[in-house]
């Protein structure tokens, strides 16, 4: 696991050492990065952006974002041996003042109420056994944590359904392996 491109280009990443976390695989991330910048359908640049990483493992996918020049990024993650190996990927990377580290449950209302927040990218790679994960389209969309030509992506398993949610619309569907990933924007 590596970061693919910008300032820290090349460095590697260390992975979570049980299997309880599933490290996003450098091909899917560089697919999402991609669409993510070259996509007729989003209007989004990573340049000065706030960025949320929630079950963020080891960091993989923040960590991408701060190489390519988003100005904040938020993890958040509650499993802890996940948490150990993202603060030793942050110090690894030397990464100052551009972060925060939330340890805590997505899940928890209150949690989402001090984030105080709006975010121009949301990424979520839940665990794919995660049951309440068809509740997150609600709780971004009623904590108004997402800017108005903000993007939301969800990585998950290929077989799950996609999340509904008459606030949001899908704008792209890419299935790599045994995963998908789905774009979302507000309506």
């Amino acid at each position: 696991m590596r970061i693919i491109s910008g300032i820290y280009k090349g460095k590697k990443l260390l992975e979570p050492i049980d299997k309880k976390t599933r490290p996003l695989k450098d091909l899917v991330k560089e697919s999402i990065f991609n669409l993510l910048l070259h996509s007729n359908y989003i209007n989004l640049s990573l340049k000065d952006s706030f960025v949320l990483d929630l079950f963020a493992g080891s960091g993989s996918f923040g960590l991408e974002c701060l190489s390519r020049n988003s100005s904040h990024v938020t993890f958040v993650e509650n499993y802890e041996p996940a948490i150990h190996t993202l603060k030793k990927n942050i110090r690894n990377l030397n990464i100052l003042n551009k972060y925060s580290l939330k340890e805590e449950d997505i899940f928890n209302n209150r949690f989402i109420n001090r984030l105080n927040k709006k975010f121009d990218l949301i990424f979520a790679d839940p665990p794919y056994k995660e049951e309440r994960i068809f509740n997150l389209l609600s709780i971004v969309y009623e904590n108004k944590i997402l800017k108005k030509n903000g993007i939301f992506v969800i990585h998950r398993n290929k077989k799950s359904d996609e999340l509904s949610n008459n606030k949001f619309e899908i704008i792209e569907i890419r299935i790599y392996g045994i995963s998908k990933i789905i774009f979302y924007k507000l309506k």
